[in-house]
């Protein structure tokens, strides 16, 4: 079900088509399928079918969709995805499910010792937030974004996508990221929602994020609960 009111949450058209995007990446939605008629998939969302068919209309920009008049709308799988989440790679153990965060805190700090060293100032915005695929809790995640790049971080403007929000916001534009995966352990601010009591083993990802002209900007810790989640990384 899309968010329609939650801060920062993306446009409702903008949550289906990234929902259809990773279901079409994971295979939930394979090449040739046909989707739902219209009326009969807005309603199953809750949403109208004008905001669905902008949606669709994302998709088909994408060559992830084909409508053919008279019959419908067809999966077009064989087209690169390319969504709001394209680095995002945790996925429900099912596939896909659609990205959602809240963020539970935002400070400017100094950047501590077991940070890599990244970025031109010593300071860094660090944001922590839980992560939801699909309306589950799955995920807690710490990002340190290098505090050269604004003096402050407005909660309420961020978007759930930060990678969306760097660019609109801030002409911070992430092309590459690299990622570690290992195994860690719930840290002791994680909320009770995300399911998993503190020291509770988890997945591990920690990522550097690299802006357009080279140079880390970013970088993050995501514990997730792998009872839920899944780490994919896929090669075409």
């Amino acid at each position: 079900m899309p968010r329609t009111n939650t801060s920062g949450s993306l446009p409702v058209y903008l949550q289906i088509s990234e929902m259809l995007i990773r279901d079409i990446g994971s295979g939930r939605l394979r090449d040739g399928e046909r989707l739902p008629p219209e009326r009969e998939m807005a309603a199953s969302l809750s949403i109208s079918v004008g905001t669905l068919r902008k949606s669709l209309g994302e998709l088909e920009k994408q060559s992830l969709l084909e409508r053919v008049h008279g019959s419908g709308n067809y999966v077009r799988a064989s087209g690169n995805p390319s969504g709001v989440y394209a680095f995002f790679r945790l996925e429900l153990m099912e596939g896909g499910g659609l990205p959602t965060a809240d963020v539970l805190d935002i400070e400017r700090l100094p950047k501590p010792d077991d940070l890599p060293a990244f970025g031109a100032s010593p300071e860094g915005h660090r944001i922590r937030r839980l992560r939801s695929l699909g309306g589950q809790p799955a995920a807690v995640e710490e990002i340190w974004l290098d505090g050269s790049y604004v003096g402050h971080l407005n909660r309420d403007a961020i978007s759930e996508s930060l990678y969306l929000y760097y660019r609109q916001a801030l002409n911070l534009w992430i092309t590459r990221v690299e990622d570690r995966v290992g195994v860690g352990s719930v840290p002791n601010w994680a909320p009770s929602a995300f399911g998993q009591p503190v020291g509770a083993p988890t997945g591990l990802v920690e990522r550097l994020s690299f802006s357009k002209d080279g140079t880390v900007a970013e970088f993050s810790r995501n514990w997730f609960d792998a009872d839920k989640a899944r780490y994919v990384t896929r090669m075409k």
